[in-house]
């Protein structure tokens, strides 16, 4: 429980783990603008919890050689225009965003003040048959099997022309282990490097049973963001070079 330091700590005390991966948020960006509070305590300060549990641990046991890795995301971006790289400044349009925005600059701190070995992955859109339901992603493949089978006829989404770099979150899983790996700890951008709107989604999504996706899809304006995020794209140069990653699986 990420909103609970002294069982994080009692956690890691137990666990004795080599290697942290702090993937645990309220991950929902919509969501966010409705629980902006409780947003905030998980994904920042519960980064926060989690580092300092982790500074304190290190301290009383002598453990130097535990690793951390923070989850970023492409949301941090925001409102700034592609590429977006590790140099990229951030322009959050979220509280999700501005809650991970925060979390990256803890693990910076944590790393620099207490030489931890600290890195943020910075991954942009990553998609898997475990994707939630109320994702835009997952809503859409549902809708098309629901709609090719009878049981429902429409899906009702927000913006069509948001463009995000989507890829598969098994490679994105592979390149936060290749981070923890290395001599230094650093952050990285992970990304396809390609982008795609939500309507070029519904059309191959829609197409691959063989259906027309102008038929079945109604604009709802209860999905548009209070503030959008029009365009995202990684540059993932830097993990290419230093980690030797490259996705396997694109759209």
């Amino acid at each position: 429980d990420l909103s609970d330091a002294s069982s994080l700590r009692r956690w890691l005390d137990i666990i004795l783990p080599d290697e942290i991966y702090n993937l645990a948020a309220q991950s929902h960006v919509a969501v966010s603008f409705e629980i902006p509070d409780y947003t905030a305590d998980v994904v920042a300060t519960g980064a926060l919890r989690l580092l300092e549990a982790l500074r304190s641990h290190i301290s009383a046991t002598g453990r130097s050689h535990v690793k951390y890795y923070q989850a970023g995301s492409s949301e941090m971006f925001g409102s700034t225009p592609p590429p977006q790289s590790e140099s990229t400044p951030f322009h959050p349009r979220s509280p999700y965003a501005v809650s991970k925005c925060s979390a990256h600059w803890y693990t910076v701190n944590y790393r620099e003040a207490y030489g931890i070995f600290a890195c943020n992955g910075i991954l942009f859109n990553h998609e898997s048959p475990r994707r939630g339901e109320n994702f835009v992603t997952r809503k859409i493949t549902r809708a098309v099997g629901r709609i090719k089978i009878g049981l429902q006829s429409k899906v009702f989404l927000g913006n069509l022309q948001a463009s995000r770099d989507w890829g598969f979150a098994g490679d994105y899983v592979e390149a936060m282990w290749m981070m923890l790996q290395q001599e230094k700890p650093d952050d990285y951008v992970v990304a396809t490097e390609d982008s795609h709107t939500v309507e070029e989604f519904l059309e191959v999504a829609f197409m691959y049973v063989g259906l027309n996706w102008k038929e079945h899809v109604e604009i709802d304006k209860r999905y548009f963001r209070p503030t959008e995020v029009d365009n995202l794209k990684g540059d993932a140069s830097k993990a290419k070079k230093v980690l030797g990653w490259k996705p396997k699986v694109g759209i």
